[in-house]
């Protein structure tokens, strides 16, 4: 099994870098793993992160991983290399395993870390476009 597969058998996912900008991938992603896909029976479970919000449209947001009420599954960063970097050893010590890696959000030395830090992840791919077509 791939880890993209391994990804989407896991149903609790947080956004880091949501967003209510409805033009920006942050809201698009956070929106589409909120959906169910009744065609596949897929439905997660999805919290979103961001320090700049404490509600998006109903859904409570929060400031940071350790401020989550469950255990993540899977990671989704919709943020700068920068907040990459920084959000990776907080989920180290949360015990998450994955991390999807949007387009941006990530270089050289964050997948370094992700290696060092022993994450199973995903680049050069997309949520977003995965879910939309299935």
């Amino acid at each position: 099994m791939s880890i993209k597969q391994e990804m989407l058998e896991k149903k609790t996912w947080a956004v880091v870098g949501v967003t209510a900008k409805k033009d920006k991938w942050g809201y698009k992603i956070f929106n589409i793993l909120n959906s169910i896909h009744s065609n596949q029976s897929i439905e997660f479970e999805t919290y979103g992160i961001s320090p700049n919000y404490d509600e998006i449209e109903g859904n409570k947001i929060y400031h940071s991983l350790s401020e989550l009420p469950v255990k993540i599954d899977v990671i989704d960063m919709v943020v700068s290399p920068k907040i990459s970097l920084t959000t990776l050893e907080e989920a180290k010590e949360l015990g998450i395993e994955y991390i999807f890696f949007q387009p941006g959000t990530y270089n050289d030395e964050v997948i370094e870390k992700a290696k060092e830090l022993g994450f199973k992840y995903l680049i050069k791919d997309c949520i977003y476009a995965t879910l939309r077509n299935m």
